[in-house]
């Protein structure tokens, strides 16, 4: 059962999250969450020591990677190049559906200079790390390669994707880029010899 404090709680870090996007952190104040949310300053002391708790709690619940993680880990293919090939659509896709929590990401980068991250990262690299496993299914056609640095280089590759089509104009772009991107991320940018 949702107990009254929990609602409460609830309402303000939707509120919060609201208004971060709109205005950003530092722009926010707390007077602004008190008329957003409807609750009282002395309400909101109750369940936040101050505002960066506050947006502590609203990145652990609105981050992108905790709903964009499990997505990737669902991917499906019968050869490495169609279960890469999926999990980077995937991936795309849930960026797509969450992109205005991204703001989310750079204000934890530009305020907080990532400090949170670390939270949401060890969260989800044990899910991501199953995707990694799966790659190695295909062991014959995969470099020895660490687990985390598959991780690493598959995120990093699909989210400069991501969001170098949103800065880019569309017309710099072919229609198979995204399966262009997969062939680098398996076979690099080299002529094969």
């Amino acid at each position: 059962m949702v107990t009254k404090g929990e609602i409460t709680r609830s309402q303000i870090v939707q509120a919060a999250y609201r208004l971060f996007l709109e205005k950003g952190y530092s722009a926010t104040s707390m007077r602004d969450l008190v008329a957003a949310s409807g609750i009282t300053m002395g309400g909101i002391y109750n369940h936040f020591a101050g505002k960066e708790q506050l947006f502590e709690a609203v990145f652990q619940e609105y981050n992108p990677i905790h709903q964009v993680i499990p997505l990737i880990v669902q991917a499906e293919g019968e050869s490495l190049e169609a279960l890469v090939q999926d999990a980077a659509r995937r991936m795309i896709s849930g960026l797509g559906e969450r992109s205005q929590a991204l703001k989310l990401m750079f204000i934890e980068i530009v305020e907080f200079q990532g400090k949170h991250f670390e939270i949401s990262i060890e969260s989800e690299f044990s899910q991501a790390m199953l995707l990694a496993e799966r790659f190695l299914h295909f062991q014959e056609q995969v470099r020895p390669l660490p687990l985390p640095t598959l991780v690493r280089s598959f995120s990093g590759l699909f989210f400069s994707y991501f969001m170098t089509s949103l800065i880019f104009p569309q017309r710099f772009f072919s229609q198979d880029d995204l399966t262009n991107f997969v062939d680098i991320f398996l076979h690099g940018i080299l002529e094969q010899r």
